[in-house]
């Protein structure tokens, strides 16, 4: 039971508990849809409860988790998925997205997003996953290419190693779901890892985009970028969002940011950045 899907001109916040006040002010229109982690309001009650409700009955709701741990070791948690597509029912959530990484085993969560080995046998491991908890969750789940910092070898005598693009697009194809796509982790890990991130963009399957991430990073070294959330858009981004729109057509796109947060006005500024972008892309395309 989903609401209807998002404008491919949307743009959104992230909904956080630092900006709820500012988010129930802001004048009609500053923003077409709201994104939180499921994880962060499930069983919420008291004010901040009550605020998240009023807003996500007003402003459709984009869901992004954070501990599904779809490439993780340990077995799906079956209590989970049920509790979380109650609340995705409840609150008629346009969109579930979750990130295509690991973040807990037997053990527990770990609180953080490592990357998977790019290898054969974790795309067939991840993309089992995905589908079962999206006949679980009676939607279908965008994954999205995550920041990292380190590679994980892969391992067995018949491992055979993948690009992080090839790892993405065979995901992409056996699990059958969407992609989220984060423009500034393409920056961050081009950076990073050495590749050209134009030619990453362009390597991915557009059809696939739902929806569109944009954030800050903090340059730590030269050829070093660190994933933050944290600070506004850099250039680098602006410049391949505006490539990204150029290439699939407007796709709705979320603003992130998880701390350090400036004034309000200045992120309603950054909004009506990807508005303008939005603006001159052509219109969307039909899948081939």
């Amino acid at each position: 039971m989903t609401a209807t899907p998002l404008h491919p001109r949307a743009v959104g916040l992230g909904l956080r508990r630092a900006l709820l006040q500012d988010l129930l002010a802001a004048p009609e229109g500053s923003f077409d849809f709201l994104e939180a982690a499921p994880e962060n309001w499930i069983g919420v009650g008291g004010a901040p409860g009550e605020a998240f409700a009023r807003l996500v009955s007003e402003h459709p709701l984009a869901c992004h988790g954070l501990s599904l741990s779809l490439g993780g070791p340990a077995p799906l948690d079956d209590t989970f998925l049920h509790k979380l597509r109650r609340f995705l029912d409840a609150h008629r959530a346009v969109l579930y997205s979750e990130h295509l990484s690991a973040c807990g085993d037997s053990l527990g969560q770990l609180y953080d997003l490592l990357p998977l080995p790019f290898s054969d046998e974790a795309v067939h491991h991840v993309s089992a996953r995905i589908r079962r908890a999206q006949d679980v969750l009676g939607r279908r789940i965008a994954v999205e290419n995550i920041s990292y910092y380190a590679t994980v070898p892969a391992t067995g005598t018949d491992a055979r190693p993948l690009t992080e693009l090839e790892f993405i697009n065979a995901v992409l194809a056996e699990a059958d779901c969407d992609l989220l796509l984060d423009v500034n982790n393409i920056i961050v890990n081009a950076t990073n890892h050495g590749y050209d991130a134009s030619a990453f963009l362009r390597g991915l399957p557009g059809a696939r985009v739902a929806c569109i991430h944009v954030a800050g990073h903090r340059d730590e070294a030269p050829g070093l970028k660190i994933d933050t959330h944290g600070a506004a858009v850099s250039d680098p981004v602006w410049a391949l969002l505006a490539e990204t729109y150029a290439l699939i057509g407007p796709r709705p796109t979320l603003l992130e940011r998880d701390f350090d947060f400036p004034p309000f006005d200045e992120l309603l500024g950054e909004l009506q950045a990807v508005r303008g972008h939005l603006a001159g892309a052509p219109a969307p395309r039909r899948a081939a």
